[in-house]
């Protein structure tokens, strides 16, 4: 199912439809994005969420056409604002990224260069777009440093990445992001390695700009407060597949995946009894090489033996409208999950 059946009515800036990734190695395919599918409309934000190795990084690297095509294999379709990306050639996908699209990365220190300034290199980026003199270039950057809350931003933005913070290479990489007015940022998990509360400005600061620019933002990470905090949609992925889709509340409160319930459980709440001991997913990913068949959370699901048959462990289950209602997609064999959320998983995380 497409997320064309959902309940939004504005047409999305970005559709993806049917999307693989696929990287030939020595020991066989490693497929890690298997029939992606999701959209994400100007001014609101998706949440992507799933353990590491689920396929999360490498379907946004796709949208900004990072990967090598001569290792790579992209198959299925990325439109932004109507425009498919999927096999653009090099020149024009340069025009698109960091113009139209932009990507905050995890790592900010490793993203930006060491040897330059980060005002020389936000500089860079706004020159790379447009037609401008150095100063007009140098100007902008400052502007944008302060508009990410950076102290000082005329003596900073001569400053090298590692005289900066965590949090503020953070502010400086969304600052880069930012420069050409991008349409869809995308932020691969902006708050790793940083603490709580540099954590909330940054997710504050994003709302904040996001608000001003009317901007649509794909949240890359594998934090349910983070989601919790800035999505209005959620996409949950396994094993480079959606296995559950929907509004924020709805996925975090009744959500109908035993893979969500396990990421649910597996997670501390402030409000949770502190008597009660967290539930980690028992197993461990599988390989992307020998995925398994049927349903590829049927081996770590502690459900799937209920079912009267083998179907989880032979039939993979199709992304369908959920029990509660158009907007929510679920895959998964189980017929009678809300029950089971109700009765089993609801009392263990409240």
């Amino acid at each position: 199912m497409s997320m064309n059946q959902t309940t939004n009515t504005r047409d999305p800036f970005l559709v993806v439809e049917d999307l693989t990734v696929q990287f030939p190695t020595a020991d066989g395919l490693v497929s890690a994005v298997n029939g992606l599918s999701y959209e994400v409309e100007l001014g609101r934000t998706l949440g992507i969420v799933g353990e590491s190795g689920s396929g999360k990084s490498v379907s946004s690297m796709a949208i900004m056409g990072l990967h090598d095509p001569r290792r790579t294999k992209i198959t299925g379709s990325i439109r932004l604002q109507g425009t498919e990306l999927v096999g653009v050639d090099d020149e024009r996908m340069r025009r698109i990224r960091g113009n139209a699209v932009s990507m905050i990365f995890q790592d900010p220190l490793s993203s930006l260069h060491p040897f330059y300034t980060v005002g020389d290199q936000i500089a860079e980026a706004y020159l790379a777009h447009h037609k401008a003199s150095k100063a007009e270039a140098r100007a902008r950057a400052i502007e944008m440093l302060e508009r990410v809350g950076i102290p000082q931003a005329r003596r900073r933005a001569d400053d090298y990445p590692h005289q900066f913070s965590g949090g503020m290479r953070q502010r400086a990489m969304i600052a880069m992001a930012l420069v050409n007015n991008p349409q869809l940022l995308i932020a691969d998990e902006p708050t790793t390695a940083l603490d709580v509360t540099v954590q909330a400005q940054i997710l504050d600061l994003l709302q904040d700009l996001q608000q001003e620019y009317g901007s649509a933002i794909i949240i890359i990470t594998h934090d349910l407060g983070v989601v919790a905090e800035v999505a209005d949609d959620v996409l949950v992925m396994y094993a480079g597949r959606c296995v559950e889709y929907g509004p924020t509340k709805e996925i975090l409160t009744r959500p109908q995946h035993p893979y969500t319930w396990g990421l649910l459980t597996s997670a501390p709440h402030l409000d949770r009894d502190p008597e009660k001991r967290l539930t980690p997913i028992s197993g461990t990913p599988p390989s992307l090489i020998n995925l398994p068949t049927g349903c590829s959370f049927h081996p770590r699901c502690p459900y799937a033996e209920r079912l009267p048959d083998e179907r989880c462990s032979e039939v993979l289950p199709d992304l369908r409208t959920s029990t509660r209602g158009p907007g929510h997609l679920v895959r998964c064999h189980l017929p009678n999950p809300d029950e089971i959320f109700v009765d089993e998983i609801e009392p263990r995380i409240r």
